[in-house]
């Protein structure tokens, strides 16, 4: 196997791990235990299904140090279409995983809370709780923050499978929109929170480009002929 092919499937299988990762973490749990502006109840399903919200913030972190792994490896595959871009990718990856890192501490304040720990006594359970949840609705704002960075690490990314030329063009210009429709989507979360779950339906299209590029590199790689040509 060509080396190129290689190293774009590697990036492929990292990134399909994550995908496989973040979703539990992100979605599936929290649409089964958080109940909107219901603090006992969130304390009460927590607390009934603890080893799965454990396991989410595992997630989480995982999904973090997958996210790195990525950020290396599609480094290795795109550092010779230019290494001031490809580093400036791996750097933007680098700071949303520590946002990710310090925002999954909200989840563990969260349960610290809902347990109810001796040093806790202070505060009885109603308030418990209602700290609880304002640490759940922290992690969301923390979510919404990184949402910058989920985009913005896009555009070079994007920038270069367009330059790389044994990539599809049309991916990296999918990848360049999906980059501003984190941005907004982000800054709708801010301004807007009303609009946020219909801007996300609009915008969804654009984020199916890192769904594109995953399969790409997972199933087709890299187009060698075409690297072989241009290096010739």
């Amino acid at each position: 196997m060509h080396p190129t092919v290689k190293a774009a499937r590697i990036a492929g299988a990292i990134y399909l791990s994550m995908v496989l990762v973040a979703p539990f973490a992100m979605l599936y749990v929290p649409g089964k235990l958080i109940v909107r502006d219901n603090a006992a109840a969130t304390a009460e399903n927590i607390l009934a299904h603890e080893t799965m919200f454990r396991l989410a913030i595992f997630g989480d972190l995982i999904s973090h140090v997958i996210f790195i792994c990525l950020g290396v490896a599609l480094y290795r595959l795109l550092s010779s279409v230019n290494k001031i871009w490809a580093l400036l990718m791996v750097a933007l990856v680098s700071v949303s995983a520590a946002i990710g890192f310090l925002d999954t501490l909200n989840n563990i304040a969260a349960l610290i809370l809902f347990r109810g720990a001796e040093f806790l006594s202070v505060f009885d359970k109603p308030q418990r709780d209602a700290l609880g949840m304002f640490f759940i609705k922290l992690h969301t704002q923390g979510i919404f923050i990184d949402e910058i960075f989920w985009g913005v690490w896009l555009f070079p990314f994007g920038w270069l499978v367009y330059r790389s030329r044994f990539l599809p063009r049309v991916l990296g210009i999918w990848l360049m929109v999906a980059c501003f429709g984190y941005v907004v989507l982000s800054a709708i979360a801010i301004f807007a929170p009303l609009y946020y779950e219909a801007a996300f339906k609009w915008l969804q299209p654009a984020f199916f480009a890192e769904l594109a590029i995953m399969l790409w590199l997972l199933i087709r790689g890299a187009k060698v002929p075409a690297l072989v040509t241009q290096t010739s």
